[in-house]
Protein backbone atom coordinates (compact mmCIF):
# COMPACT_ATOMS: atom_id res chain seq x y z
CA UNK A 1 0.00 0.00 0.00
CA UNK A 2 0.80 3.42 -0.52
CA UNK A 3 0.97 4.51 2.92
CA UNK A 4 1.28 2.28 5.91
CA UNK A 5 -1.91 4.34 7.91
CA UNK A 6 -4.47 3.08 5.71
CA UNK A 7 -3.15 -0.37 6.72
CA UNK A 8 -3.78 0.56 10.25
CA UNK A 9 -7.32 2.18 9.58
CA UNK A 10 -8.09 -0.95 7.70
CA UNK A 11 -7.02 -3.04 10.53
CA UNK A 12 -8.88 -1.11 13.02
CA UNK A 13 -12.01 -0.93 10.80
CA UNK A 14 -11.91 -5.28 10.04
CA UNK A 15 -11.26 -5.56 13.90
CA UNK A 16 -14.50 -3.30 15.08
CA UNK A 17 -16.70 -4.89 12.36
CA UNK A 18 -15.49 -8.88 13.75
CA UNK A 19 -16.02 -7.59 17.45
CA UNK A 20 -19.47 -6.47 16.28
CA UNK A 21 -19.97 -9.73 14.48
CA UNK A 22 -19.23 -11.57 16.82
CA UNK A 23 -21.65 -9.61 19.57
CA UNK A 24 -24.26 -9.80 17.48
CA UNK A 25 -24.08 -13.19 17.12
CA UNK A 26 -23.96 -13.80 21.13
CA UNK A 27 -27.14 -11.72 21.61
CA UNK A 28 -30.35 -12.62 22.46
CA UNK A 29 -31.99 -9.50 20.64
CA UNK A 30 -32.85 -10.55 17.29
CA UNK A 31 -36.63 -10.50 17.88
CA UNK A 32 -38.38 -8.16 20.54
CA UNK A 33 -42.02 -8.15 21.52
CA UNK A 34 -44.29 -5.70 19.86
CA UNK A 35 -46.28 -3.45 22.10
CA UNK A 36 -48.81 -2.71 19.58
CA UNK A 37 -52.89 -3.26 19.66
CA UNK A 38 -53.99 -5.66 22.93
CA UNK A 39 -50.58 -5.98 24.12
CA UNK A 40 -50.31 -3.30 26.32
CA UNK A 41 -48.39 -5.25 29.19
CA UNK A 42 -45.19 -3.35 29.28
CA UNK A 43 -43.47 -4.86 32.21
CA UNK A 44 -42.55 -7.88 30.66
CA UNK A 45 -40.55 -8.08 27.55
CA UNK A 46 -39.54 -11.10 25.52
CA UNK A 47 -36.31 -11.96 23.24
CA UNK A 48 -35.55 -14.56 20.87
CA UNK A 49 -32.28 -14.83 19.62
CA UNK A 50 -29.98 -17.24 17.40
CA UNK A 51 -29.20 -19.82 20.75
CA UNK A 52 -31.76 -18.92 23.34
CA UNK A 53 -34.78 -17.11 23.89
CA UNK A 54 -35.22 -14.98 27.20
CA UNK A 55 -37.83 -13.35 29.49
CA UNK A 56 -37.51 -10.08 31.35
CA UNK A 57 -40.11 -8.60 34.06
CA UNK A 58 -39.26 -5.31 35.14
CA UNK A 59 -38.14 -6.25 38.55
CA UNK A 60 -36.89 -9.49 37.78
CA UNK A 61 -33.29 -10.03 36.17
CA UNK A 62 -33.36 -11.39 32.78
CA UNK A 63 -33.94 -15.82 32.47
CA UNK A 64 -33.03 -17.29 29.35
CA UNK A 65 -33.52 -21.00 28.02
CA UNK A 66 -31.70 -22.52 25.34
CA UNK A 67 -33.63 -24.06 22.04
CA UNK A 68 -34.28 -27.73 22.79
CA UNK A 69 -34.35 -28.64 19.27
CA UNK A 70 -31.77 -26.97 16.57
CA UNK A 71 -34.76 -28.42 13.67
CA UNK A 72 -37.42 -26.51 15.28
CA UNK A 73 -36.04 -23.24 14.83
CA UNK A 74 -37.29 -21.67 12.10
CA UNK A 75 -35.70 -21.26 8.42
CA UNK A 76 -33.99 -18.10 8.85
CA UNK A 77 -32.73 -18.91 12.58
CA UNK A 78 -31.04 -21.95 11.14
CA UNK A 79 -29.43 -20.64 8.54
CA UNK A 80 -28.05 -17.25 10.23
CA UNK A 81 -26.42 -19.79 12.85
CA UNK A 82 -24.42 -21.17 10.76
CA UNK A 83 -23.52 -17.78 8.65
CA UNK A 84 -22.77 -15.61 11.63
CA UNK A 85 -20.34 -18.35 12.73
CA UNK A 86 -18.81 -19.07 8.99
CA UNK A 87 -18.58 -14.73 9.15
CA UNK A 88 -16.93 -14.58 12.29
CA UNK A 89 -14.57 -17.46 11.61
CA UNK A 90 -13.73 -15.74 8.33
CA UNK A 91 -13.25 -12.14 9.88
CA UNK A 92 -10.60 -13.50 12.90
CA UNK A 93 -8.68 -15.37 9.73
CA UNK A 94 -8.24 -12.52 7.46
CA UNK A 95 -7.56 -10.10 10.75
CA UNK A 96 -4.90 -12.29 11.26
CA UNK A 97 -3.54 -12.70 7.92
CA UNK A 98 -3.48 -9.27 7.39
CA UNK A 99 -0.66 -9.01 10.35
CA UNK A 100 1.50 -10.92 8.34
CA UNK A 101 1.65 -8.82 5.10
CA UNK A 102 1.50 -5.25 7.02
CA UNK A 103 4.45 -2.58 6.55
CA UNK A 104 4.60 -2.35 9.94
CA UNK A 105 5.39 -5.89 10.64
CA UNK A 106 8.52 -8.03 10.16
CA UNK A 107 6.95 -10.94 9.22
CA UNK A 108 7.78 -10.91 5.06
CA UNK A 109 11.12 -8.78 4.54
CA UNK A 110 11.79 -7.21 1.34
CA UNK A 111 9.28 -8.52 -0.71
CA UNK A 112 6.36 -5.87 -1.53
CA UNK A 113 4.91 -8.20 -3.90
CA UNK A 114 4.09 -11.12 -1.37
CA UNK A 115 3.26 -8.37 1.28
CA UNK A 116 1.03 -7.18 -1.14
CA UNK A 117 -0.75 -10.68 -1.99
CA UNK A 118 -1.07 -11.35 1.82
CA UNK A 119 -2.84 -8.28 2.08
CA UNK A 120 -5.33 -9.24 -1.01
CA UNK A 121 -6.53 -12.23 0.48
CA UNK A 122 -6.61 -10.81 3.97
CA UNK A 123 -9.03 -7.73 2.09
CA UNK A 124 -11.13 -11.30 0.61
CA UNK A 125 -11.58 -12.64 3.24
CA UNK A 126 -12.88 -10.02 5.40
CA UNK A 127 -15.44 -9.35 2.50
CA UNK A 128 -16.44 -13.09 2.85
CA UNK A 129 -17.08 -12.27 6.71
CA UNK A 130 -19.21 -9.39 5.57
CA UNK A 131 -21.40 -11.21 3.22
CA UNK A 132 -21.82 -13.52 5.48
CA UNK A 133 -22.97 -11.21 7.99
CA UNK A 134 -25.28 -9.53 5.88
CA UNK A 135 -27.24 -12.14 4.51
CA UNK A 136 -28.57 -13.50 7.75
CA UNK A 137 -29.56 -9.86 9.70
CA UNK A 138 -31.27 -8.98 6.48
CA UNK A 139 -33.13 -12.27 5.82
CA UNK A 140 -34.25 -11.68 10.02
CA UNK A 141 -35.67 -8.38 9.32
CA UNK A 142 -37.38 -9.08 6.26
CA UNK A 143 -39.33 -11.92 8.37
CA UNK A 144 -39.67 -9.93 10.57
CA UNK A 145 -41.07 -7.13 8.88
CA UNK A 146 -43.69 -9.35 6.72
CA UNK A 147 -44.88 -11.10 9.64
CA UNK A 148 -45.56 -7.89 11.43
CA UNK A 149 -48.01 -7.06 8.43
CA UNK A 150 -49.46 -10.50 8.37
CA UNK A 151 -52.93 -10.41 9.04
CA UNK A 152 -53.62 -13.74 10.27
CA UNK A 153 -50.87 -13.44 12.90
CA UNK A 154 -52.28 -11.85 15.96
CA UNK A 155 -50.96 -9.22 17.98
CA UNK A 156 -49.22 -11.57 20.86
CA UNK A 157 -46.98 -12.91 17.99
CA UNK A 158 -45.63 -9.95 15.84
CA UNK A 159 -42.08 -9.09 16.98
CA UNK A 160 -39.96 -5.93 15.95
CA UNK A 161 -36.78 -5.57 15.03
CA UNK A 162 -33.84 -6.43 17.71
CA UNK A 163 -30.99 -4.45 18.95
CA UNK A 164 -29.12 -7.88 17.14
CA UNK A 165 -30.32 -6.94 13.83
CA UNK A 166 -28.77 -3.09 14.06
CA UNK A 167 -25.54 -4.14 15.40
CA UNK A 168 -25.04 -6.71 12.98
CA UNK A 169 -25.33 -4.55 9.72
CA UNK A 170 -23.10 -1.56 11.32
CA UNK A 171 -20.86 -4.39 11.93
CA UNK A 172 -21.08 -5.98 8.11
CA UNK A 173 -20.56 -1.81 7.05
CA UNK A 174 -17.58 -1.78 9.11
CA UNK A 175 -16.40 -4.90 7.36
CA UNK A 176 -17.38 -3.58 4.18
CA UNK A 177 -15.21 -0.89 4.54
CA UNK A 178 -11.59 -2.94 5.86
CA UNK A 179 -12.02 -5.38 3.37
CA UNK A 180 -11.85 -3.24 0.39
CA UNK A 181 -9.43 -0.95 2.03
CA UNK A 182 -7.08 -4.06 1.90
CA UNK A 183 -7.97 -5.16 -1.64
CA UNK A 184 -8.41 -1.99 -3.66
CA UNK A 185 -5.31 -0.16 -1.86
CA UNK A 186 -2.95 -3.35 -3.40
CA UNK A 187 -4.12 -4.42 -6.93
CA UNK A 188 -1.48 -2.93 -8.72
CA UNK A 189 0.03 -3.76 -12.42
CA UNK A 190 3.49 -6.04 -12.15
CA UNK A 191 4.55 -3.67 -15.22
CA UNK A 192 4.37 -0.97 -12.56
CA UNK A 193 6.94 -1.30 -10.06
CA UNK A 194 7.24 1.33 -7.14
CA UNK A 195 10.59 1.86 -6.10
CA UNK A 196 11.08 2.84 -2.02
CA UNK A 197 13.98 4.26 -1.15
CA UNK A 198 14.91 4.56 2.13
CA UNK A 199 16.58 7.49 3.97
CA UNK A 200 18.24 7.07 7.46
CA UNK A 201 17.74 10.26 9.87
CA UNK A 202 21.31 9.68 11.79
CA UNK A 203 23.01 9.36 8.58
CA UNK A 204 26.21 12.02 8.25
CA UNK A 205 26.26 14.41 5.57
CA UNK A 206 28.74 17.43 4.05
CA UNK A 207 27.74 20.45 2.83
CA UNK A 208 29.01 20.98 -0.43
CA UNK A 209 31.39 24.75 -0.60
CA UNK A 210 31.11 26.54 -3.78
CA UNK A 211 34.56 26.54 -5.22
CA UNK A 212 35.90 30.01 -7.56
CA UNK A 213 35.43 30.01 -10.83
CA UNK A 214 38.71 29.60 -12.98
CA UNK A 215 39.28 32.38 -15.70
CA UNK A 216 39.61 30.60 -18.49
CA UNK A 217 42.59 30.29 -21.04
CA UNK A 218 43.07 31.52 -24.54
CA UNK A 219 43.17 28.60 -26.66
CA UNK A 220 46.84 27.61 -27.51
CA UNK A 221 47.90 26.92 -30.77
CA UNK A 222 48.29 23.64 -32.20
CA UNK A 223 51.54 22.03 -33.30
CA UNK A 224 52.15 19.70 -35.54
CA UNK A 225 54.64 16.67 -34.33
CA UNK A 226 56.12 14.64 -37.07
CA UNK A 227 56.25 11.09 -36.47
CA UNK A 228 58.78 8.62 -37.87
CA UNK A 229 58.28 6.35 -39.85
CA UNK A 230 59.52 2.95 -39.32
CA UNK A 231 61.31 1.04 -41.90
CA UNK A 232 60.03 -2.21 -42.97
CA UNK A 233 62.46 -4.87 -41.77
CA UNK A 234 63.23 -7.94 -43.84
CA UNK A 235 60.76 -10.59 -42.92
CA UNK A 236 62.32 -13.89 -42.68
CA UNK A 237 60.26 -16.74 -43.89
CA UNK A 238 60.43 -20.33 -42.01
CA UNK A 239 59.78 -22.00 -45.27
CA UNK A 240 62.49 -23.87 -47.07
CA UNK A 241 63.37 -22.26 -51.00
CA UNK A 242 63.41 -24.36 -54.45
CA UNK A 243 66.60 -22.77 -55.70
CA UNK A 244 69.49 -24.19 -54.78
CA UNK A 245 72.82 -22.91 -56.21
CA UNK A 246 76.13 -24.85 -56.61
CA UNK A 247 79.58 -23.79 -56.92
CA UNK A 248 81.51 -24.45 -60.63
CA UNK A 249 83.21 -27.13 -61.18
CA UNK A 250 85.53 -24.77 -63.14
CA UNK A 251 86.58 -22.61 -61.10
CA UNK A 252 88.14 -19.18 -62.91
CA UNK A 253 91.23 -18.01 -61.18
CA UNK A 254 92.52 -14.80 -61.84
CA UNK A 255 96.41 -13.96 -61.06
CA UNK A 256 98.20 -11.13 -62.46
CA UNK A 257 96.17 -11.15 -65.26
CA UNK A 258 96.56 -14.68 -66.42
CA UNK A 259 93.48 -16.65 -66.73
CA UNK A 260 93.65 -20.82 -65.83
CA UNK A 261 91.11 -22.86 -67.03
Amino acid sequence: MANSALEIVALLLSLIGLIGAAASTGMPMWRVTAFIGENIIVMEVRYEGLWMNCFRQADIRMQCKVYDSLLALSPDLQAARGLMCTAVALGGIGVLISLIGMQCTACIVNNDRAKRLVLIIAGCLILMACIATLIPVSWTGHVIIRDFYNPLLIDAQRRELGEALYIGWVASAFLFAGGCMFTCCNIQSEDKKTERYKYSKNSDYTVYTPQPLQPLQPPQPQQLVLIPRPEPQPVLSRQASIVYSYPSRHASVRSGGVAYL
